[in-house]
């Protein structure tokens, strides 16, 4: 390891850190506007940047215990290069300002780990508390260890147009050692973080990223050919996209969203994938004249309904920073409503997939639970029998619940109903 630091380094990721952790924005989007604000940092003060960010915000909890003062950016960084990255004192030293900031960089060093279960997990108290209402402390201590570490690049191969076997082929003739997924049929697991954008199989619309627990979503949908399908919440519509190709093209798909700006990102993907049964459509709301107008007519309507994304926390590790109580409580509302709506498009006998990338209970279970108890004529379907019917080698019970210290996904929770017949 190099032991010498370049100080203009050192400071970009103070800066780096500071635009983060003090704004509202996504780290990526802050990190992407950040770079393009400093333009003189090279390839590898990008890549040194990047790499000890995101290192923070995976044991920001942690941290921040101790360093409690919110303004101490300089401080957050250089104990992220101690204690997270393993860099020595000796090390860090030259990046200190003065005398006192080497006492106590000397001083955090010897600094004994927390017994707190928020601080060892690294997941904010109020999550922590939600969740031991329904899960053992060792059982959250080993989620939120799991949360630590950077989530792999799945792919999900577009059956349309390739086969996993042909695409796995072509990730090897590229010098990539990518495997079969173990949960998806048609997902790939590639190692690091290779350029699949310029790859020949990503250009011609071959694969497609999506975590594996996403694509296990369309197989609770399995919509057949000729269906009728809404994804209710389609954002840049990567399950969209699957649901297309899993219906071999025909039957229609609408995709819709209140963004225009996430459906406009669905466009490119839309054309490299060769589907002409997908029709995305910006609505204002659950209650849009668009939406209305397609009541009691779906065979499958998906609602990936919008969450708190902890169960993203290895891909999105600032959303500790950016969720809290309040913000959950309003998406809970939200979901809701989003799930009313939806059921209203399902005809009798159709299908309704809700899913969140939460591992909340009350954007979970007890959503499921209130909706279940509000619309007897909806029916609960087994997702471990649905899975089993399409040969996904992953038991399951009626519920789906994915857990990246289990299964090596993100955070996933489905709950399926069939609609009975009036």
């Amino acid at each position: 390891m190099n032991r010498v630091f370049v100080p203009a380094r050192f400071d970009a990721l103070v800066a780096a850190l500071n635009a983060v952790t003090v704004g509202d924005m996504p780290a990526d989007v802050a990190l992407h506007q950040f770079f393009r604000l400093h333009p003189e940092l090279g390839s590898q003060d990008r890549a040194f940047v990047a790499e000890n960010l995101y290192a923070a915000l995976r044991r920001i909890v942690w941290l921040r215990s101790l360093v409690p003062d919110a303004a101490a950016v300089r401080q957050l960084a250089l104990a992220t290069l101690l204690l997270v990255q393993g860099r020595s004192v000796r090390d860090l030293q030259a990046l200190c300002r003065d005398e006192d900031e080497r006492h106590w960089l000397e001083s955090l060093k010897r600094a004994s780990a927390s017994d707190s279960l928020a601080q060892q997990a690294d997941l904010p108290q109020w999550v922590v508390d939600r969740l031991l209402a329904d899960t053992p402390p060792e059982t959250v201590l080993a989620l939120g260890r799991a949360m630590q570490s950077p989530a792999p690049l799945d792919l999900r191969v577009n059956t349309l147009l390739s086969t996993r076997e042909a695409a796995l082929e072509a990730l090897r003739a590229e010098g990539i050692a990518a495997e079969p997924t173990p949960w998806s049929p048609i997902g790939i697991r590639v190692p690091g973080r290779p350029a699949i954008q310029r790859l020949p199989l990503f250009a011609g619309g071959q694969v497609e990223v999506q975590d594996e627990g996403s694509q296990l979503l369309g197989y609770l949908v399995a919509p057949r050919r000729r269906d009728m399908v809404a994804d209710f919440c389609a954002g840049a519509g990567g399950k969209t996209l699957m649901l297309g190709a899993l219906m071999h093209n025909q039957g229609r798909v609408y995709a819709f969203d209140v963004s225009e700006r996430r459906l406009n990102n669905l466009k490119p993907r839309l054309k490299r994938s060769g589907l002409s049964n997908l029709t995305p459509v910006l609505i204002s709301g659950e209650n849009d004249a668009r939406v209305r107008r397609l009541a009691g007519k779906m065979d499958r309507v998906l609602v990936d309904a919008p969450c708190s994304g902890l169960g993203t926390l290895r891909r999105n590790p600032d959303l500790k920073l950016r969720q809290n109580e309040a913000s959950v409580a309003e998406l809970v509302t939200k979901q809701a409503a989003i799930l009313r709506a939806a059921a209203s498009l399902v005809k009798p006998g159709g299908r309704l997939v809700y899913a969140t990338c939460s591992l909340l209970p009350d954007e979970n279970d007890r959503q499921a639970d209130r909706f279940a108890a509000e619309h007897p004529e909806f029916k609960p379907v087994s997702c471990g029998a649905l899975f089993a019917a399409q040969h996904v080698p992953l038991e399951m019970g009626e519920r789906l619940h994915l857990w990246p210290q289990v299964h090596g996904t993100d955070g996933f929770f489905a709950a399926v109903w069939e609609r009975q017949a009036d």
